[in-house]
This record gives structure tokens, C-alpha cells and sequence, in this order.
């Protein structure tokens, strides 16, 4: 139970850092009929506060898992 927010956490800055670094949604939306989302989604405006906050859910799961072993 307490490794699911850690896992939630690592595997959304994943997928967040592939969606940023390579071209994964210009390939995947429009394979799944979603192209019209393409330009809302694939800016940096959207994906790094997300890419963002998964690093951050990231950390504080770790850090309670710190804190709650002492």
C-alpha cells in the first residue's frame, strides 16, 4: 500500500519525460482519433508543470517513507 504512491509518482515523471523529450504524442493521439488535443497537450506550458508535479509526488512519497521508519 505505502509503494503505490511512489509508484504512481515514478511512473507519471515516465511518462511525462518521454512525452517531453520525444515525439510520443504527435504519434500515439492521432493512432487513438485524438489529433484535435494534439495542440493543447504537446506544449511545454501543459507538460512540464505536470512533469512538474510528479516529481514532486515522487518526493514527498519518499520522504514519508523516511520519516515513518524511524
Amino acid at each position: 500500500m505505502r509503494n503505490k504512491l511512489l509508484t504512481f509518482g515514478i511512473g507519471g515523471t515516465v511518462l511525462a519525460a518521454l512525452c517531453c523529450f520525444t515525439p510520443l504524442l504527435p504519434v500515439v493521439l492521432p493512432a487513438l482519433g485524438l489529433a484535435g488535443f494534439l495542440g493543447v497537450v504537446y506544449n511545454d506550458a501543459v507538460l512540464l508543470p505536470v512533469l512538474a508535479g510528479f516529481l514532486v509526488l515522487a518526493g514527498v512519497s519518499l520522504w514519508r517513507m523516511k520519516t515513518r521508519r524511524k
